[in-house]
Order: C-alpha cells, then sequence, then structure tokens
C-alpha cells in the first residue's frame, strides 16, 4: 500500500516533543524534512560526480539542477520556521541540551562533496565511529569541482597537474590558470558547450548554497539575535563567516575578466 511503501509508520512516528511546547513540532518537521532533502542532494551529488568522471555530461546535468531545485525547497522552509517568535524558541529551547545543526553530518557530507575541505568540522562526530568514516573518506575524496578540472584535463585544457593530483582533503586554492581555462571557454561558448553549461550549473549550485546559507543566517539572527547557538555553536557570527566560502572561486572571478 502507500503507506507501506513509503514506511509512513516510521516516518509520521518519529516526531518526539521533549518540552511539550506547540512550536516545537515545527521545529522537529522542519530540520527532518532538511535532512530527507539532504539525502537526495547527496544521491543525485554522487550520482552526478560518477557521470562526470565518466565524461557522460547531459545526464549529469540533469542530477546538479535537481540539487538546485531541491536547495529552493530547503529556502523555503526558513520561510515557516520565521513564523516562530524567540519567545515561542525559548519555550522549548534548553531542552534541545547538547543538539545543535552543527552536528548534521549530512551537511558536512554535502560541503565535503562540493568542496568546502574542512577536516575540523568533522570532530564533533568523533564518538560516532561509522558517521565518522563516511565523513573521513569523503574528505579524502576529490570534490564535484575536483572531477570536473580532472574532465577538463583530460580533454586537453590546460589544467595545472597540481590541480589534478593533489591532495583531496586539503582546501583548494583558486588558481591563474585554472581560471584562464574557464575565461577560454565563456569566451568561445558555442566552441566549448557542454563545459559551458556544467560551469553555470555550478555557478547554480554555489548560488542556491548561499542563498540557503544566508536565509539560515536571518532566520537565526531573528529568532536568537546574537546570542551562542545550541551545543556551544557561535550561532549568526559563524553563519557570517560561512558566506564568505566560495566552492568554485574561478567560476566567480571569471566575471570579472571577461
Amino acid at each position: 500500500s502507500y503507506g507501506e511503501y513509503l514506511q509512513l509508520e516510521k516516518v509520521l512516528n518519529a516526531q518526539h516533543s521533549l518540552a511539550n511546547q506547540h512550536d516545537e513540532m515545527l521545529f522537529i518537521i522542519m530540520h527532518q524534512t532538511a535532512e530527507l532533502w539532504m539525502k537526495l542532494c547527496l544521491h543525485e551529488l554522487k550520482a552526478a560526480m560518477q557521470k562526470i568522471r565518466e565524461d557522460n555530461l547531459r545526464p549529469a546535468f540533469k542530477m546538479l539542477s535537481r540539487v538546485s531545485r531541491i536547495q529552493a525547497q530547503i529556502l523555503q522552509s526558513w520561510e515557516v520556521l520565521t513564523t516562530m517568535t524567540p519567545s515561542d524558541y525559548l519555550e522549548f529551547r534548553d531542552a534541545l541540551g547538547q543538539a545543535s545543526g552543527f552536528q548534521s553530518y549530512q551537511y558536512r557530507l554535502m560541503e565535503y562533496a562540493i568542496g568546502n575541505k574542512n577536516a575540523a568540522l568533522m570532530k564533533v562526530h568523533k564518538s560516532h565511529p561509522e558517521i565518522y568514516k563516511m565523513l573521513e573518506e569523503a574528505l579524502q575524496a576529490p570534490s564535484l569541482y575536483d572531477e570536473v578540472l580532472i574532465l577538463l584535463s583530460k580533454r586537453g585544457y590546460a589544467i595545472p597537474e597540481s590541480y589534478t593530483n593533489r591532495d583531496w582533503s586539503e582546501p583548494y586554492k583558486p588558481s591563474k590558470e585554472v581560471e584562464a581555462v574557464w575565461q577560454s571557454i565563456y569566451q568561445n561558448a558555442n566552441d566549448h558547450w557542454d563545459v559551458y553549461e556544467l560551469a553555470e550549473k555550478l555557478v547554480d549550485l554555489e548560488y542556491n548554497f548561499q542563498k540557503w546559507r544566508f536565509s539560515h543566517l536571518k532566520t537565526v539572527e531573528r529568532i536568537i539575535g546574537m546570542r551562542r547557538g545550541t551545543g556551544g555553536s557561535a550561532g549568526v557570527s559563524y553563519l557570517q563567516k560561512a558566506l564568505d566560502l566560495s566552492f568554485f572561486p574561478e567560476l566567480w572571478s571569471v566575471r570579472t575578466e571577461i
């Protein structure tokens, strides 16, 4: 049946209030839903990266477009959460204890897959060996952007070898040589149409990711102001710093050059 196929008995009985406050249900469902969407994002990103490795870009375009649409759904969910006032949140905030969105391992997997390689972000999961192993593997693996640069190199574009054979766990550093490759692609789009389209799919992805981060920041600021977040997280100040991170830096800097 419909309910059995979707395992609705499990899904609809996974919301348990700790403080018995009205708005706690909103808080739980919003975050559970976001985790489900992130699961689908990871599913699509993994498949897209495989298609890029195979130099089969058309299916990858669809998968990356889907991720961007999912991000739009998560973005919209912050609008629902903004109906909760500071007083509403304070009624159950203490019940959260050390729980924090900072502990979302799926969010970390997404960041690692897209390119925000920072080993310090996985330390919070040290006490969960299976999760920690997943994060460590993602940290050590090429990111989406790494896979794109490897593909460009295989096709004969002048990507420096230091960018196709490096320590994938290290944060990506912008390159003038990589920027020059993208500049030639953008200035001769008709001759490089599929990688030009791939670049724009990546821009869509980062653009939506930044809108998601900004909405998260403003929602947190609206509800708790500049107070520290649950679990000892820095709250708004941490989210502000995250807005400065760029996954695909040359795809933004090249816009100035052209």
